[in-house]
C-alpha cells in the first residue's frame, strides 16, 4: 500500500496547474489561462510595462501577445524545481517559447528564465506571482541574450 501525503498532494496539484497552464498557452486560450491567477497577481513579464498588477490587466497582454502566431504556441518547460508548503510553493525554471509569427520568415524560438510564486486559498491551487525574463548583454549593447540556449 503506498501512502500520499499532504505535501505530496499539494505538490501533485501544483504540477497539475502548471501543466494546465501549459495547455492554455499553447492552445491560445486566455480563458483557460486566466483560471491559473490570483485576481490580485502580481506580474513581472517580458513585455511591458514594469509590471502588472492584477489579473484582469494581464489579460490583454496575453491576448495581444496571442495574437500574431499562427496556429499554436510552442511551450516547453525545462529544468523545473518545485518547492511546495502547506500553503505557498514556488517554481523554477528554463522555458522554450516558439511558433511562427505573422509576417515573418521562420520560427520563432526563444529561451526565457521563470519564477513562479503559488499560493493555496479555499483548498485551491492558483499562481499568486509570475516572473519571465531573459539576459542581457553587458557588452554595452544592452541587448536582450535571446540567442541562448540551455
Amino acid at each position: 500500500m503506498t501512502t500520499v501525503t499532504r505535501n505530496q498532494t499539494d505538490e501533485m496539484q501544483v504540477r497539475e496547474l502548471i501543466d494546465r497552464w501549459v495547455r492554455a498557452v499553447r492552445a491560445k486560450d486566455v480563458n483557460a489561462l486566466m483560471l491559473s491567477y490570483e485576481p490580485n497577481i502580481l506580474l513581472y513579464d517580458l513585455a511591458p510595462p514594469l509590471l502588472y498588477r492584477g489579473a484582469n490587466g494581464y489579460r490583454k497582454s496575453w491576448q495581444e501577445w496571442f495574437a500574431p502566431f499562427l496556429g499554436a504556441v510552442g511551450y516547453e518547460i525545462h529544468d523545473l524545481n518545485l518547492s511546495v508548503s502547506d500553503n505557498v510553493a514556488f517554481s523554477t525554471s528554463i522555458n522554450r517559447i516558439s511558433g511562427t509569427k505573422t509576417g515573418e520568415e521562420g520560427q520563432f524560438d526563444v529561451w526565457i528564465r521563470a519564477t513562479v510564486g503559488y499560493r493555496k486559498q479555499d483548498g485551491q491551487w492558483l499562481i499568486a506571482h509570475e516572473h519571465f525574463s531573459v539576459p542581457f548583454y553587458m557588452d554595452g549593447s544592452f541587448k536582450a541574450a535571446i540567442d541562448l540556449t540551455p
